[in-house]
């Protein structure tokens, strides 16, 4: 038995992705396996750890718990899509680095993206605020701390920068 093949178009990353799937593909592994965008991590596959969020758009959202279908005509950004134009990391980005905050990695893009999300909508959080943000999203390496710093550093340099 074929199943039935549909046809979607989004903007990723601010490019106008295309193709085909069948209506059970996941939003998750349509960027993955079919755009080959694999920042976006596969943990749970309940929505419950974070790993696959990916702004949806301009919110949050947990890309498993979605159909690749239902972002057809829809704004979608991965962690990729946090990097600057000239490929360069985001001050977002380059803050987690700079406070170590990740170890093995897998939960880092979608703390980046529920960080993003929370300073697109509060450029200076608190650090309550900073840790509902990421509430969220499980970490099993780093024990949050550098996460928090990471994203607080982050809003003191955007702040900085739009003096």
């Amino acid at each position: 038995m074929t199943e039935t093949l549909y046809g979607i178009s989004a903007e990723v990353n601010g490019t106008v992705r295309a193709g085909q799937v069948v209506a059970r593909t996941s939003l998750v592994d349509w960027l993955r396996e079919h755009l080959h965008l694999t920042g976006t991590h596969v943990g749970c596959e309940h929505g419950v750890c974070g790993a696959c969020s990916v702004m949806f758009d301009g919110e949050p959202v947990r890309s498993c718990l979605m159909y690749a279908v239902q972002a057809n005509g829809h704004r979608v950004t991965t962690v990729e899509g946090l990097q600057r134009p000239d490929g360069q990391l985001s001050v977002l980005q380059d803050s987690f680095c700079e406070t170590h905050a990740l170890q093995c990695g897998y939960c880092t893009p979608g703390m980046l993206i529920a960080a993003q999300a929370l300073l697109d909508a509060n450029p200076r959080p608190t650090e309550h605020e900073i840790r509902e943000a990421i509430s969220g999203n499980l970490c099993r390496c780093t024990g949050y701390q550098q996460i928090v710093e990471a994203i607080a550093l982050a809003a003191q340099r955007m702040g900085e920068d739009a003096t």
